[in-house]
């Protein structure tokens, strides 16, 4: 095995170890926003986009050992630097949100609005490097049909996402009147 295939996959194994600490931090912060009264939104789509990121993960894996992708530098640097631009995007999101970040639809308006940070900008920072690191990881090594058809399965996921992560958003005054205006996912698009 090519040692490109397997720095590959020792990054696909790391983004999935991360992917689980996050599920950590996540739970700690549901239970702590409970406890202050913030409420859990019932998100049945919930598991599809779960499902999603251990399929991007799966996926460029096999693409990469099944179809004997190649390794392709102009490819892989520039997608690299994309990679790692989106997740230092996803981490500035979480330090900035604090104890708000969590992976599931939870209802913490009425312990604040957060407007820094990239919040600033737009209204979900994090679906936008999501991705963007969902697309430009498996092109490190070339795997082109995970990274197309996770865009797309992407896209839907977050259809369902955003409505429901909106419509509790929105309901919130405070929000409405710090959020209007702002684009959803890129200053200046959309």
């Amino acid at each position: 095995m090519d040692l490109s295939v397997i720095v590959f996959l020792g990054l696909l194994l790391a983004v999935a170890l991360l992917r689980l600490v996050e599920l950590r931090i996540s739970r700690r912060h549901q239970r702590e926003m409970a406890a202050r009264g913030a409420a859990k939104v019932d998100e049945p789509k919930f598991r599809w986009m779960v499902l999603l990121h251990g399929a991007v993960l799966l996926g460029a894996a096999l693409e990469v050992l099944l179809l004997k992708r190649p390794f392709i530098p102009w490819l892989s640097a520039p997608m690299f630097a994309f990679f790692l631009a989106a997740n230092a995007v996803r981490w500035w999101v979480i330090r900035s949100l604090g104890e708000h970040w969590n992976v599931q639809v939870v209802d913490s308006t009425r312990l604040g609005v957060v407007t820094s940070g990239p919040f600033r900008y737009v209204r979900h920072p994090n679906y936008a490097a999501v991705f963007a690191e969902m697309l430009a990881l498996p092109l490190i090594h070339s795997a082109w049909i995970t990274a197309s058809a996770g865009a797309i399965a992407h896209i839907g996921v977050l259809a369902e996402r955003l409505s429901t992560e909106e419509r509790v958003l929105f309901a919130n005054p405070d929000y409405r009147a710090a959020m209007t205006g702002k684009p959803r996912f890129l200053p200046g698009l959309f």
